[in-house]
């Protein structure tokens, strides 16, 4: 079965030894997403529902490279600093995947890889064969 790795050139991805996205025949997994723009700086300092939006933009992108698509995600992952503004994350959530209903979980964690990251995001998906 061929396996497709997938990298976006964060400065993460050497460093720490990982693939943006790894596709294995129909199965698509998109590692811990932050809410990092085209310049590789955070966007939306401060509001996790704008981190939720950029997050969301780079992981249908992630899924993209390898031919997948947002209907195709079957659970996604949520980390937030701040559970109490689980109501901005859920809402960005429910833009891309009100309709998609895919299986996930909301966890509150002490803290991400750098201060400014309020939320990160892993998304699995299947692609039709």
């Amino acid at each position: 079965m061929q396996r497709i790795n997938h990298s976006t050139g964060s400065k993460w991805e050497p460093v720490i030894g990982y693939s943006r996205t790894v596709r294995t025949g129909q199965l698509v997994f998109v590692s811990g997403t932050t809410a990092s723009g085209a310049d590789g700086n955070i966007v939306g300092i401060g509001d996790p529902g704008a981190q939720t939006r950029q997050i969301l933009k780079n992981i249908t992108a992630a899924l993209a490279a390898v031919g997948a698509k947002p209907e195709h995600v079957v659970r996604t992952r949520i980390y937030l600093t701040d559970i109490s503004r689980w109501e901005d994350v859920g809402r960005a959530h429910g833009e891309v995947f009100g309709e998609i209903r895919p299986a996930t979980a909301m966890v509150e964690v002490a803290r991400l890889i750098s201060p400014e990251i309020m939320v990160e995001i892993e998304a699995d998906a299947v692609v039709p064969a």
